[in-house]
């Protein structure tokens, strides 16, 4: 798409005389529909690092029940749990080896249907995530698996397959995890020998399930019925774009995760977003509306380019998507107006909302990475010790505007657990420390994501910053947390935790999320993005300098000066504004 911010013909030169800000025409009509999944905030809880309720130094379901009420201040619509089924926890959960049960790190099930029954009481859907490309190699189902023989029917469950070359000692193709190294790991045959292989699109421990079969569907069938059965409000899931693999499997020259290269789009890749996970998905869609509470699908869908994702929220499809772009996007003005004008054209095809999301549990925060000046990290990376360290104070600067900003886009938001402190990765965490397996299976060569993993601060002076009573924490975490706490922050109106609160609270009064978009062209403020939905003007400044605010009363100023500057119709540097427009 061109980009409407520097769209300014000549014929504007008179008015920029008066003002650098020109309003284009509507991109983006207001939503059609009223449906909570259309502009709902929902918050990433990371059980495992939100706050432990026993001193095991692991978070767990009984800590998040007790904290309800503070997430309640929030003004969120929902809670997306990250797993805390049973597992052996070689990737923090992601490695499930029960669906329907609850892990006894985090609890029990009784602990589960209490949180999710207190979080109604406060209005707050809880969304459960669902993992359904691979499961843990201790799952009952890979036990059968493991103990049949090829070709019987609990092998049809994932991919086995015979080996290749001289005695087989080849892999049946050539893919790679995307943890690193080959995909596939052999298993002895029943005399002992070696057999067959099998396909992990990660770690080792986690084989992929054959959705091809049915049983494979009716299985997760019942899954979604046992969560729904307990009140769950949706769900997310997880390498959605992945459950499917290509007929036969053919060897592949990109790269292991799609990575587009030379010959190898992203849309080719065999591994990914293959046409027969939409019957599914509407299967899953008729389950979900046969419950009350219009219960939410979300897919974890990295899937290029944004038009093939707006097919993830077709009607009849999933609810949301996330959306990666975004996520990707850089601290960069005609970039991020692109990634916007994009969305918002692609989803609007299919009349979906898209979502918005700056930091989750498998990406550096936005808190570091803002302070990290064209620096681009790959999703599932992180900052090490011996890596050059970001600018603490720029990137928390940068990413308060950017939460502001992104607020008050039309559609879904998501938050992760802590960046309504102003919290970054703890960048400078030993190795003798790290858990990811994309850190242990790479040697090392790749940071990982424990870094934005690490349990959050609640009280400033207590052990472990009040995570947990012992003061036991399964991550260490930063030293100069203190600061972040959330008891510091409670009372101070200048702190990120009341800036979210303000600006949840006004973006649910302005109907925001539900709310139109349009433009401003400033082609003479290069670095400066200006939008507005229905009646409200949205002002990020991604320069070093103060700049011009266009015409409006201010509502809402994320840095510290903002009253100041706004008295002067000034903005500062590394800084949002939200304004009511004067003619609305």
């Amino acid at each position: 798409m061109s980009l409407p911010v520097d769209a300014a013909s000549a014929s504007d030169s008179q008015n920029e005389a008066v003002s650098p800000y020109a309003l284009q025409p509507v991109l983006h009509e207001p939503s059609a529909g009223d449906q909570w999944w259309r502009r709902a905030v929902i918050y990433q809880i990371y059980p495992r690092s939100f706050k432990d309720s026993t001193g095991s130094g692991m978070g767990d379901l009984a800590g998040i029940t007790a904290e309800l009420p503070r997430i309640a201040t929030l003004g969120v619509d929902a809670i997306w749990l990250s797993p805390f089924f049973p597992s052996p926890q070689k990737d923090a959960g992601y490695d499930v080896s029960d669906y329907r049960g609850v892990d006894p790190l985090f609890g029990t099930m009784d602990d589960a249907k209490t949180l999710i029954s207190t979080a109604k009481s406060f209005g707050i859907r809880i969304i459960i995530d669902i993992v359904p490309n691979h499961c843990s190699n201790e799952h009952a189902l890979f036990k059968a698996a493991l103990a049949a023989e090829p070709g019987s029917a609990e092998r049809a469950m994932f991919h086995f397959a015979d080996g290749s070359g001289e005695g087989g000692n080849t892999p049946p193709n050539n893919w790679f995890s995307l943890f690193g190294g080959s995909g596939w790991t052999r298993v002895p045959a029943a005399d002992g020998t070696p057999g067959q292989y099998y396909f992990h699109l990660f770690d080792a421990t986690q084989p992929d399930f054959n959705w091809r079969n049915p049983a494979v569907q009716e299985e997760f069938e019942k899954t979604l019925r046992f969560w729904l059965d307990a009140g769950a409000g949706g769900f997310r899931i997880d390498v959605a774009h992945a459950m499917f693999k290509k007929h036969g499997m053919p060897n592949w020259g990109g790269a292991p995760d799609g990575t587009p290269r030379p010959g190898f789009p992203f849309a080719e890749a065999p591994m990914f977003g293959q046409p027969e996970l939409h019957q599914v998905f509407a299967r899953w869609r008729e389950i979900c509306e046969e419950y009350p509470g219009e219960p939410v699908l979300c897919s974890e869908a990295n899937v290029r380019p944004l038009t093939r994702l707006a097919d993830w929220v077709a009607p009849g499809q999933m609810h949301q998507s996330f959306n990666f772009d975004y996520l990707r996007t850089l601290w960069d003005r005609d970039a991020l107006a692109g990634v916007i004008g994009d969305s918002l054209e692609a989803f609007d095809t299919v009349d979906a909302p898209t979502t918005w999301v700056l930091s989750n549990h498998d990406v550096s925060r936005h808190a570091t990475r803002f302070g990290l000046d064209g620096v681009a990290l790959d999703l599932g990376d992180g900052i090490g010790p011996r890596d050059p360290q970001p600018d603490t104070t720029l990137g928390l600067a940068r990413a308060r505007a950017a939460t502001v900003f992104m607020l008050g886009l039309p559609g879904g938001a998501y938050l992760y657990q802590g960046e309504e402190l102003g919290l970054g990765d703890h960048t400078t965490l030993e190795d003798r420390y790290r858990q990811d397996p994309t850190f242990l299976r790479s040697n090392g060569e790749r940071t990982g994501r424990d870094g934005c993993r690490v349990p959050i601060p609640w009280v400033h002076d207590a052990p472990a910053y009040g995570f947990s009573p012992t003061g036991d924490t399964w991550l260490p975490q930063p030293g100069n947390w203190a600061a972040f706490s959330r008891d510091l922050q409670d009372d101070d109106p200048a702190s990120t935790l009341n800036l979210y609160r303000k600006a949840l609270a006004l973006r649910s009064e302005l109907g925001l999320g539900l709310g139109s978009l349009a433009f401003f062209a400033n082609p003479g403020l290069p670095e400066v993005l200006a939008i507005r939905n229905s009646d409200t003007i949205i002002v990020l400044n991604l320069s070093g300098a103060p700049v011009p605010l266009p015409a409006g009363d201010p509502l809402l100023f994320s840095d510290a000066n903002g009253a100041k500057l706004a008295a002067m119709g000034m903005l500062g540097a590394n800084a949002a504004a939200w304004l009511r427009a004067t003619d609305g």
